[in-house]
């Protein structure tokens, strides 16, 4: 019977429940808090609700007000927008608090039906200070991730949904309007923006593949030829493979560009020397991408290096010499033994390395910053990845709608590679072995 009263009461007020169960200060907060949100969504949730589902309905204007001209200052339809996108968040979380708060009302009146005191707001304290530490302390990060990440993510996907862009689309001067799944089916069927699309696509499909498989790959032949029993001065081997990635990637990178410079560079100098002609390393098409995958090999194969060289220190002595005495020869011990062991410890690394390197901004960027041009593209060069794309649609001709559209799709294909090849990886399958 109690518990159903102070459901009722917290239902109709948080807080009136606790109240009734003479847990007066633990009422009185949730009162306050009620009160709180109150004072916060009463001026402003129609307004905000209104604002995300229209984005305004009346644009900025110039006005002429005697011999001067006054700016009015109408709706700005991003504004908007984040405001409601916010409001809605605080709804949610808010309607969260509530529902907890009827909950605890219940189960506290069920208590004294069954003749238990309820809880004294000391308790609570200390209960949830004892049993719920690791809960409370996580709230704060957590509402940092709802706000700063989730609601982030959220608005992206919004914008996809939008005309917003130049020239007809940009506030305050314009509003911007739902448009639906519009965005989506011009990058996909028309003409200039599909051909754009598909072959930026390709092509960092293709980059990703090939600069994963020839830094791995590199990093395990290097780790394996300094793990040899001959070769001598290991640290120093180490030390030298390991400088590359040491030196900070924008030095690197525009180090390497300028060795590359067609018409100046140190590198092209020295083939002229020795007769050789200048070779188009970042002005050719094909030339610029073998360049890209060149570079991110030296930039990349440290990393690879080290994760496998401590990987190989972890295989058991005992299986090498089983496969001597078998009479294994060089190649069937690695292919048997080695392998498999470096495979099973570095596959989630090799997906994660994937799914970076369709997002590796830093090297497409400032190595060749996507070009050479390419006539047939929207805004997009030949050695352009659909991340540098987006950038490039953003920032430089603000085609905010096709830039979160090209976003959902990287997010798409990441997420769809990485969770389905981690969950056919050994290192899934079979983890109750490592723990």
């Amino acid at each position: 019977m109690n518990g159903r009263r102070s459901a009722v009461l917290s239902a109709i007020s948080m807080g009136l429940g606790q109240l009734y169960n003479r847990q007066y200060m633990k009422g009185i907060l949730l009162l306050l808090t009620e009160a709180a949100a109150l004072v916060y969504f009463i001026p402003r949730l129609v307004h905000d609700l209104w604002g995300i589902w229209t984005l305004g309905d009346a644009p900025s204007k110039m006005v002429k007000v005697g011999k001067v001209y006054q700016t009015v200052k109408g709706d700005h339809s991003i504004f908007l927008m984040i405001n409601g996108l916010i409001t809605i968040l605080v709804l949610a979380l808010f309607i969260a608090i509530y529902i907890m708060n009827i909950r605890d009302a219940y189960r506290t009146g069920a208590k004294r039906d069954q003749g238990i005191r309820a809880a004294t707001f000391r308790e609570s304290i200390s209960y949830v200070w004892d049993r719920k530490f690791p809960h409370l302390l996580l709230t704060i990060p957590g509402l940092g991730v709802l706000f700063l990440t989730i609601m982030p993510i959220v608005f992206m996907i919004l914008l996809s949904f939008t005309n917003y862009s130049l020239p007809q689309h940009i506030p305050p001067a314009k509003l911007v309007d739902w448009v639906g799944f519009n965005t989506f089916k011009d990058l996909l069927t028309l003409k200039s923006w599909s051909r754009t699309f598909f072959g930026v696509f390709t092509w960092t499909i293709i980059w990703a593949v090939l600069a994963t498989a020839t830094c791995y790959f590199g990093g395990l032949l290097v780790a394996l030829l300094i793990e040899q029993k001959d070769v001598k001065f290991k640290k120093l081997w180490r030390t030298l493979f390991i400088l590359p990635y040491a030196i900070p990637q924008l030095i690197s990178l525009l180090v390497m560009r300028n060795l590359f410079n067609g018409q100046f560079g140190p590198i092209n100098q020295y083939l002229s020397y020795f007769g050789f002609g200048k070779l188009p390393w970042l002005t050719d098409p094909t030339w610029a991408k073998a360049t890209a995958i060149l570079v991110n090999m030296w930039v990349g194969i440290p990393v690879s290096m080290v994760l496998i060289l401590g990987v190989l220190t972890a295989i058991p002595k005992d299986l090498y010499e089983a496969a001597d005495v078998d009479g294994a020869s060089g190649y069937q011990k690695f292919r048997i033994v080695t392998l498999p062991f470096v495979l099973f410890a570095t596959a989630p690394i090799l997906i994660t390395q994937f799914a970076g390197n369709i997002n590796n901004f830093n090297l497409i960027f400032l190595l060749t910053n996507g070009e050479p041009l390419n006539g047939n593209y929207q805004y997009a060069g030949s050695t352009d990845l659909l991340v540098t794309w987006l950038y490039k649609l953003t920032l430089n001709n603000s085609q905010f709608n096709m830039a979160s559209a090209i976003g959902i799709i990287i997010f798409i294909i990441i997420a769809t590679f990485s969770i389905i090849n981690y969950r056919r990886t050994k290192s899934f399958k079979e983890e109750d072995m490592i723990q």
